[in-house]
């Protein structure tokens, strides 16, 4: 229960779904939790729940799309927490507007790339330098199994996360040297509130789920994922795109 303990992680995307089990998991494992989110009311009940549990949370409010806001949450957070050792960039998400390039909005492409893969840039230098100045820490970037195989009707959010899982290769390379572990997670097809949304509550609707051949992911198990690369367990783990998938990246 104290495979955190002594850490301050950020997780943005904290209020709901995968981040909000993560938050939940690594206050249960010592951690003090910063929830950056653009949703007050969640986010505030989840450091509720935290501090319910006897664990240490605080809400932010960022929009992982403004720099600004960015800036001024991570300085906000660490004023009330100290310094961050493990960020987890879980902000993000697919729209019902995408689909194939040559037919989706291309207003859905620019909203995709600032959502998934400028938040997570934005995140990733406002907490580097702090933790370069602490000896060291964890980044967790959300990147997602479409970015490793191909899966129709998501051709924004692909580009994204294939993104991600690019730019976490080289940042890894880059600070290693100031032992900075750069990982990231591919999720499948996950049972998160916005998923069950989009699907109308049938997940079988999604394509990829016909690949899960272990059936669909919850939120704790891609939380689970998260505190180990989060863990001093993984401390020779770098630069890897993990899936957690149910098997859907084998095929």
């Amino acid at each position: 229960m104290d495979r955190l303990r002594g850490k301050t992680a950020f997780v943005t995307g904290g209020a709901s779904g995968i981040g909000k089990a993560t938050a939940l998991l690594f206050a249960a494992e010592g951690a003090k939790v910063a929830i950056l989110d653009v949703s007050e009311a969640a986010g505030n009940g989840v450091a509720a729940e935290i501090a319910a549990a006897g664990g240490q949370a605080r809400f932010v409010a960022a929009d992982v799309t403004s720099e600004e806001s960015v800036v001024a949450a991570f300085a906000a957070g660490q004023a009330a927490l100290g310094a961050v050792g493990v960020l987890l960039n879980c902000a993000g998400g697919s729209s019902g507007r995408d689909g194939s390039l040559v037919e989706a909005p291309v207003e859905e492409l620019w909203r995709t790339m600032r959502l998934d893969l400028l938040g997570t840039i934005l995140a990733c230098r406002a907490a580097i330098p702090a933790m370069k100045a602490a000896g060291g820490g964890s980044i967790i970037n959300m990147s997602s199994v479409v970015s490793l195989i191909g899966v129709p009707g998501l051709d924004f959010y692909t580009a994204a996360k294939g993104a991600v899982s690019a730019l976490t290769r080289t940042l890894a390379m880059q600070h290693a040297a100031s032992r900075i572990r750069v990982n990231a997670i591919a999720p499948g097809v996950t049972m998160t509130e916005r998923v069950l949304a989009l699907s109308g509550g049938d997940v079988s609707r999604f394509p990829l789920s016909r690949k899960q051949v272990m059936g669909p992911s919850q939120p704790a198990d891609v939380a689970n994922a998260a505190l180990f690369l989060a863990s001093d367990e993984a401390a020779q783990v770098t630069g890897v795109v993990l899936p957690v998938d149910g098997g859907a990246a084998s095929w």
